[in-house]
């Protein structure tokens, strides 16, 4: 699917990133802008940054910054295309889909409306699961003795399936509702030569934990039986909005746990997860009764760097660390951690802490083994490296794994350390496998751009979470450049002047540009010949200004979020991006915004009158030069010199200097 950049641009600029941030981020006007405590890192004073004029969020402390579609990706982990369709319903807007025929918008539109009406119907199961709870004596027992406190109980929302068939007809009055069966909420059973299908619910007796999305919707059920009965979990089938091998438990509960903690924690169960929350580590998650797969890895890369992946000593324990390290692997870029913990064979977590502490698990997850050194030992298994056939067996077994690996520091320091273990040295062994035909480099996760596995997004070109930029989009795979015949300019190939360093200004170019980008409005205050003047500046700049024109007739004035998202793919993208960050200042003080813009309006004044003056000055030096072979020259340079002094009068009103 395709979202046309222009509507990116026009949500972005109808969006209130204030009200949006401030569902999730407890603001407090401060000046001109929003504060509030950054839910991306750990703080005790605010220094998130959240601007109305802007429409832009910044973090002083840690340096995230983004739009309001970059809040949702980076706060509730939703993809690009997610975000967008969420955001456009916040304000009634219908998403365009260019390469969409109507009969595929019909039945996109249609899929939306079934899940969220899915959604309604499990949420409406959770909260009577929920209150069964507290009128069942068993369950209630069932989940002191596993230590789990009412209030954990309430934030994870678990509740109680009752014994009977079909209790489920006394909250939903149409039993025969076909959504019951597709949200997996009632089984279906037609016998052979009945002419009825029996219905009846498919969670009986059981203490029930809802599976939600990233944005908290509940999507499915997970069921612990409360003896040994089997099988002791049974979770909601395959439906329209839930997948196995795409969430994970206790996902929208951990978030905010994971950037505070600075990792996340992959355990086998529900239990694992509910337990290790109510004894201090709130940043674990579960696989849903399945292996860990890359959608689940690329998942939680959305909201940390650093994953843990805890698992029992035990061979089945094993057997799923191995799985997880095939999924782990096309993510284990230079700037991820990636371990495997594994709890001795007589321990679940839960148990481990209860026993040796809280500080002896977290000295236990530190020292947990690095996905290189579990790499290695998993390949060598069963090679004998003091013989020649068992390090040709090892070299053989650890090809596709490091094949699989991103291209990188890590990737290469492996492939000194592999060639070491089966004695042969690295460029040896690069020339062996690229000789010889190998196992084929594993297709790219959906979303997921071949060689480059640490990026996530429903395009290709998106940026990893913690750096968000919204990406290009796939109507503009091929970056847009200035043609002549363009109302926004000719071709230029200049570089883009970098900005000065520290104590070295800005040039006068870069100031009129953060300026002008900063309020927009002032654009339209500005004289014929100062437009000119900007749009006829060389490379990156006068382009910029001349889009800047184009941009206040074609949607009048925006802010600079909106700016931001038209800009994709120009030119002049990465010198307006760069001015803006620095120009990033603390917040104006509350009741001093009309002096802050009257200061910006006299900085941006004077900043042109100089730069009005080089003009003028250099049209100067043409009109001597061209004495002697223009009869109009000398008329030129004295109407051009009165102008200059008109501007030094301005600048300078005691008239010091001269040109």
């Amino acid at each position: 699917m395709t979202i046309p950049a222009s509507f990116i641009q026009e949500l972005i600029a109808r969006a209130d990133v204030v009200e949006i941030v401030g569902r999730y981020v407890q603001l407090k006007k401060a000046g001109a802008n929003f504060m509030g405590l950054c839910p991306f890192h750990g703080e005790k004073s605010p220094s998130f940054s959240v601007s109305p004029t802007k429409q832009f969020y910044h973090c002083f402390g840690c340096g995230v910054h983004g739009n309001a579609i970059g809040f949702l990706m980076e706060h509730a982990g939703m993809g690009f295309v997610e975000a967008v369709h969420d955001l456009a319903g916040q304000y009634g807007l219908q998403v365009p889909e260019d390469d969409a025929s109507p009969a595929e918008r019909a039945r996109a539109a249609s899929q939306r409306q079934k899940q969220a009406t899915l959604t309604d119907v499990l949420e409406k199961a959770g909260e009577a699961y929920r209150k069964a709870l507290r009128q069942a004596p068993g369950a209630i027992e069932y989940l002191k003795g596993r230590g789990v406190s009412g209030e954990v109980a309430r934030q994870f929302g678990i509740g109680y399936a009752p014994a009977g068939w079909r209790a489920l007809a006394s909250v939903f009055p149409d039993y025969d509702d076909p959504l019951l069966a597709e949200s997996g909420l009632v089984i279906v059973n037609t016998e052979d030569g009945a002419e009825d299908a029996k219905r009846y619910d498919r969670f009986r007796d059981r203490v029930m934990f809802p599976i939600r999305n990233v944005k908290g919707e509940c999507i499915g059920f997970g069921g612990r039986v409360l003896g040994d009965e089997k099988p002791k979990y049974l979770n909601s089938p395959e439906t329209p909005v839930f997948s196995k091998g795409r969430e994970l438990y206790g996902l929208y509960e951990a978030r905010a746990a994971f950037r505070e903690r600075g990792f996340a924690l992959v355990t086998e169960g529900y239990m694992d997860v509910v337990a290790l929350a109510q004894l201090g580590f709130p940043n674990a998650v579960a696989t849903l009764g399945t292996a860990c797969t890359t959608e689940h890895v690329q998942k939680l890369f959305r909201f940390t760097e650093s994953v843990v992946f805890s698992f029992d000593g035990d061979a089945a324990g094993r057997r799923a660390a191995r799985k997880a390290l095939d999924g782990a692997l096309p993510y284990a870029t230079d700037v991820r951690s990636i371990k495997f913990l594994f709890l001795p064979a007589e321990h679940d977590p839960d148990s481990f802490i209860r026993e040796f502490g809280a500080d002896a698990f977290a000295r236990f997850i530190q020292e947990a083994t690095p996905l290189s050194r579990f790499m290695l030992e998993a390949a060598r298994e069963g090679c004998d490296l003091t013989t020649a056939e068992g390090r040709a067996h090892m070299t053989s077994n650890v090809r596709p794994l490091w094949s699989a690996m991103p291209d990188g520091a890590l990737k290469r320091q492996l492939l000194s350390e592999i060639a070491a273990l089966v004695q042969l040295d690295a460029a040896a062994l690069s020339e062996l496998w690229a000789s010889t035909p190998g196992p084929r480099r594993p297709a790219a996760a959906p979303g997921q751009r071949q060689g480059d596995p640490g990026h996530e997004s429903d395009y290709p070109d998106m940026p990893p979470p913690a750096e968000y930029e919204p990406p290009r989009y796939e109507s503009d795979s091929k970056p847009r450049k200035f043609t002549k015949g363009k109302r926004w300019g000719g071709k230029f190939e200049a570089p883009i002047e970098p900005l000065r360093g520290r104590g070295k200004p800005p040039s006068r170019p870069d100031v009129a540009a953060r300026l002008l980008l900063s309020n927009m409005a002032q654009w339209d205050a500005l004289s014929h010949e100062l437009h000119v003047m900007l749009c006829d500046l060389p490379g990156p700049h006068g382009a910029l200004f001349t889009w800047l024109d184009s941009q206040l007739h074609e949607h009048g004035v925006q802010p600079w979020a909106a700016l931001r998202e038209g800009m994709r793919g120009l030119d002049f993208e990465a010198l307006a991006e760069r001015l803006m960050n620095v120009s990033e200042s603390a917040p104006i003080p509350e009741g001093e915004e009309e002096q802050h813009l009257a200061d910006a309006a006299k900085e941006l004044a004077s900043v042109l009158d100089f730069m009005l003056d080089d003009r003028l000055k250099a049209q100067q030096s043409e009109a001597i030069a061209a004495v002697g072979k223009d009869p109009k020259a000398l008329e030129r340079y004295k109407a051009l010199e009165a102008r200059r002094l008109e501007l030094r009068n301005r600048l300078n009103p005691r008239g010091a200097e001269t040109a």
